[in-house]
């Protein structure tokens, strides 16, 4: 076989702040590459990412203590990728106290500007990376942003790459407008020096109900019901040990009042399976499991910020670092045939809410009665799924074969930046470098 040469001129990419992999998968899906340097502080971050991408040099320390010059070995870097630590500034934060050092972070894209020179260097965070201005203490004597002085900082920032030869551009997209089955909206900023324009991807997906998608210009939106795994069991909320607290109880029935009760066209899943061993517990004779029984009404429900969910004909919500924050609810469903067969009167749902009407809902004009519903919490590969990856990415153990936890497995999916993402700015920007666009392992 012939031995694989290395090009020890071809310009090198790098990625900073690379967490799990989501950019630097981007930037292997356009170029058919490996990135050459990955920099994270995390070893479960750097464990993950070595698992995907065996043949990238790894640095465990914080991005501070790397000599870019060192690491680059004199080689020209054509991408420098930056993805700084986002949740000092999120609207997340809300009015806690931020960290200096963290909000800091994003000035490393100086230090690399000014060792190394890259061709092309990309930022990732969240929208209000714009705000970013001074700190000052408040009467608790900690840090929180200056109001008066909001983007100072940022700038400052800009300004900085441009003295040093750099074009400077950012702009706000979304995740799903460019096939990741996410709502995530996130802040880029590009800069380069070699003295081409800075290019922005085309959208290739949009809502359903727009003309360019009727019109087969673009894509429909991928979905969250694509990547939730139906077949795992999900747990009725009348039955845990547990009980779940009054407010997601509440969140839960708003939700199926939005989405199920008042909703002229639920999402239904039709399930024997699953349908059979709830059906079977309000019958005291054999139930008939074909479909006509068999009936799922499904939505996300979400842990943060309000409001009671969403369809899961829309993209996922957003998804965190932390892993009680987007549920599944389903509500199971019998055809109704009178008060003699199905779920007596007193639903169980009367415990959610005074709203009887709850128990008998219409799909599609014919009588259903909920007999009980269930919540779970997303697993990390549907959220991974939902967060753009690959569905052959590995995310359950690094790259010695260790086990991760499911609660560092969300971790990295929550941080992550969605390839296409980076994908799409990659082939925009830096054509030359990409191949043939490649086909997705979760299929379209």
């Amino acid at each position: 076989m012939p031995v694989k040469q290395l090009d020890i001129f071809r310009e090198i990419i790098v990625d900073n702040f690379a967490g799990g992999g989501g950019a630097s998968t981007g930037i292997e899906l356009a170029t058919g590459l490996n990135v050459d340097i990955a920099i994270n502080h995390d070893p479960d971050a750097i464990a993950m990412h070595k698992a995907n991408h065996p043949e990238t040099k790894h640095y465990c320390e914080s991005v501070w203590d790397v000599d870019p010059k060192k690491a680059c070995e004199g080689r020209p870097v054509g991408l420098c990728w930056l993805s700084p630590d986002c949740k000092h500034f999120s609207k997340a934060k809300g009015g806690k106290p931020v960290s200096k050092n963290i909000r800091g972070l994003a000035w490393i894209a100086i230090k690399w500007a000014i060792s190394v020179k890259p061709r092309v260097i990309m930022l990732e965070n969240v929208e209000e990376f714009k705000t970013w201005g001074p700190l000052m203490l408040n009467s608790k004597n900690q840090w929180v942003p200056d109001p008066n002085k909001k983007g100072m900082t940022f700038k400052s920032f800009v300004k900085s790459l441009r003295s040093l030869g750099y074009r400077v551009d950012w702009r706000e997209l979304r995740a799903c407008d460019y096939g990741a089955p996410t709502s995530r909206k996130r802040f880029f900023l590009v800069a380069r020096r070699d003295g081409k324009p800075i290019t922005w991807p085309e959208s290739t997906h949009a809502d359903p109900r727009e003309l360019t998608v009727q019109v087969g210009l673009k894509k429909p939106w991928r979905t969250a019901a694509e990547v939730i795994d139906w077949s795992v069991p999900c747990k009725s909320i009348f039955k845990r040990r547990k009980p779940l607290v009054e407010n997601t109880m509440i969140r839960i029935a708003k939700g199926i009042e939005k989405f199920i009760a008042n909703n002229s066209n639920p999402y239904i899943v039709k399930d024997d399976r699953v349908m059979a061993s709830f059906i079977s517990q309000y019958h005291s004779y054999d139930v008939d499991t074909s479909n006509r029984y068999a009936l799922t009404c499904a939505f996300l429900t979400k842990f943060y910020k309000t409001g009671i969910g969403s369809d899961v004909r829309q993209p996922m919500p957003t998804i965190t670092a932390r892993a009680q924050h987007i549920g599944a609810v389903q509500a199971f469903l019998i055809k109704y045939y009178g008060q003699g067969i199905g779920q007596p009167a007193n639903t169980p749902l009367g415990t959610v809410t005074s709203h009887d009407r709850f128990g008998l809902v219409k799909v599609y004009g014919q009588p259903y009665r909920i007999v009980d519903i269930g919540m779970r919490m997303l697993q990390p590969r549907e959220l991974f799924d939902a967060q753009g990856f690959p569905h052959n990415y590995i995310i359950d153990h690094d790259f010695e074969g260790k086990t991760y936890p499911k609660s560092k497995q969300v971790a990295r999916c929550g941080n992550a930046v969605p390839p296409q993402f980076v994908e799409a700015l990659v082939r925009a920007n830096m054509p030359e470098l990409c191949v043939k666009k490649y086909k997705w392992a979760v299929a379209e």
